[in-house]
């Protein structure tokens, strides 16, 4: 029997792309799954009823904004009167679209107040108050891991990512303070850093062809990166064979920093 077993992993923005690889990931392994979604309840609550159904586990599904960080308290009251304890916190949920507009762009059209001030919320202030939230849970039950979602973004350049770079680079600068601080509750805190991967979220890239083009050709292995290809790495994080490993971004890229 897996040692996960019965433990209990919240995940923000499940109900798509990465987030929803990491909720099938961890429910595989017998880890009970609380998840935010944005708007489509529906879509939500299918997903918990597959998961359940599927890997015989609890999964429920709970709205959340990621841009008013005031909700994310209430969000964890409710999860406390559904499942009795939290071991793992994957800070996944990214915004795209009208709420990025004034963040995505040529350096020369970034617009603080607008679109990169929601950039930083939904990426780094999400992190915080979401982390907060679940540490103070993980302490009770003797600790835990906390994941958050970075990009090779901040570290090489890609056409119009000034803003999403940026604040990838902040929220692994954010992780590696968290780890420290809460290194005596027994809670690691990592960051995986994922290339270019095939998601709603980088489809809407007005470059998005270009981008999947060029990672293609940087690619040691020819191929785009894959959800379940980070889901992986964020599960690994989060068991005993990581058990050293915190304050650490590790990247899975497919070898396209490198080239």
């Amino acid at each position: 029997m897996s040692k996960m077993k019965g433990k209990t992993v919240v995940i923000t923005g499940a109900t798509k792309g990465i987030g929803r690889a990491c909720a099938e990931k961890f429910a595989s392994e017998g880890i009970n799954v609380a998840f935010t979604y944005n708007s489509n309840q529906e879509a939500a609550d299918e997903i918990s009823k597959e998961l359940e159904n599927k890997y015989s586990i609890k999964a429920k599904a709970y709205p959340l904004d990621i841009l008013d960080t005031d909700q994310f308290k209430p969000l964890f009251a409710s999860i406390d009167k559904d499942f009795d304890r939290i071991d793992f916190f994957v800070s996944n949920a990214m915004i795209y679209g009208r709420p990025v507009v004034g963040g995505y762009g040529k350096f020369m059209r970034l617009r603080p107040k607008k679109g990169l001030n929601n950039i930083y919320t939904a990426t780094v202030g999400a992190f915080v108050a979401g982390s907060q939230e679940a540490a103070k849970r993980m302490e009770k039950v003797g600790g835990g891991a906390i994941v958050t979602l970075s990009s090779t973004g901040n570290m090489i350049y890609i056409n119009n990512y000034a803003g999403h770079g940026t604040n990838k680079a902040a929220v692994e600068a954010m992780s590696r303070y968290a780890a420290v601080e809460l290194g005596e509750m027994g809670i690691r805190v990592n960051a995986v850093s994922g290339g270019p991967i095939e998601t709603d979220a980088l489809r809407a890239f007005t470059n998005y062809e270009e981008v999947k083009a060029e990672t293609i050709r940087r690619s040691a292995l020819s191929r785009m990166g894959t959800p379940d290809d980070l889901a992986n790495a964020i599960y690994f994080l989060c068991t005993d064979e990581a058990a050293w490993i915190t304050g650490q971004t590790l990247v899975v890229d497919g070898g396209t920093t490198f080239r």
